[in-house]
Formats: structure tokens, sequence, C-alpha cells
């Protein structure tokens, strides 16, 4: 009987997860519980990462569930952004043929003279890392690519990593789900 009493009390107590975590987080909530319940989840390191666009290729999802990230605390807010402009203009101007971004994820808003703030649409990434390898080149590094875990159907052979040339994509732990960019 115990047993019994046990079994219903995790049931309600998982259920009562899914439900705050609708209420609270939305979809979010649900990729958390689906996360946890399945111990490992896919992630990038961010300093293994070679940007070589096979994420935005190679993920059984369209678009791929790995999106460009953006850590505003190292971000210079640089008018001449090298993640959202590309390296070569045929004129130093913002218009829309010098952005580096194919589908315009990256939205540019003016902060004061001569900062912007770069915030990125995951709605429009498709992970393609071309952003991110401007960044890196001739930038801080503040953009990076992670898989996000509430688009990842969390394959149990992930097609962008078996295609990874670096070796970059790998299992981790749902208590440490995120590889930050210098910090783990």
């Amino acid at each position: 009987m115990a047993k019994n009493k046990m079994d219903r009390r995790g049931f309600i107590k998982k259920g009562l997860q899914m439900i705050f975590g609708l209420t609270i987080a939305g979809t979010t909530g649900i990729s958390l519980y689906k996360a946890t319940a399945l111990e490992n989840v896919w992630q990038i390191d961010p300093e293994l990462c070679i940007q070589c666009g096979r994420c935005a290729e190679n993920c059984v999802l369209t678009p791929s569930a790995v999106k460009c990230v953006h850590v505003y605390s190292i971000c210079g807010y640089c008018d001449l952004c090298s993640g959202y402009l590309r390296p070569d203009p045929k004129e130093l101007s913002t218009g829309a043929e010098n952005r580096l971004c194919p589908t315009g994820a990256i939205k540019r808003t003016f902060v004061e003279d001569p900062y912007y703030e770069y915030v990125i649409d995951a709605s429009l990434c498709i992970g393609c890392g071309k952003c991110v390898k401007g960044c890196s080149a001739f930038g801080n590094g503040s953009l990076f690519l992670q898989i996000q875990h509430d688009r990842c159907v969390n394959c149990n052979e992930c097609s962008i990593a078996r295609e990874c040339p670096a070796q970059a994509i790998s299992r981790r732990s749902t208590h440490d789900p995120y590889k930050l960019k210098g910090i783990n």
C-alpha cells in the first residue's frame, strides 16, 4: 500500500512541477521538465566551436535548434559590430546589403553615441554561425552558439554532433546544461 501512495505522490508532484513550469515559463517549463526527466541534453562547447555552418544544415529540425546567444556583459556595444556587419563592405554603412546575418536575426538599437545594442531574434536565427565567426575574429566574442533545449528533441544520436568537425557538441547533465563562454 505504501508503494502505491508513493507512486501517486510522485505522479502528483511531477504533474504540479509541469503545471508550475507552464504557468511561470511557458514552453521553457516543459522543456526543463522534459530535460530533467532525460538526465542529459546536447550542448555546444563555445570554446571548441569553429562556426562551420553545419548546425544550420544538419539538425533534424528546420530551422535548427541551434541559436546564437549574446553575452551582453562582455559586448562592446560597438557602432561597427563585426558580428552584425560584413568585414568587407563596399561602403561603410549599416545598410541591409552590409549585414552579416542572412535572415536578419540580429536587431540593432541605438543606445547613445557611439553605442548600439544587438539583440538576437531566436525565431529568425538558423544557427549558421556567421555572426559568431565575425564576432570571434574581429570582436570580443560576445556571440556564440548554443542548442536551445526548448527546441531540441534530444535525439539519442544528435545528427549535428555526428557531423561536427570540431567535436564541439556533447551530452551535458541537466543540472549544468549550458556551457557558457569562458565560464565552465
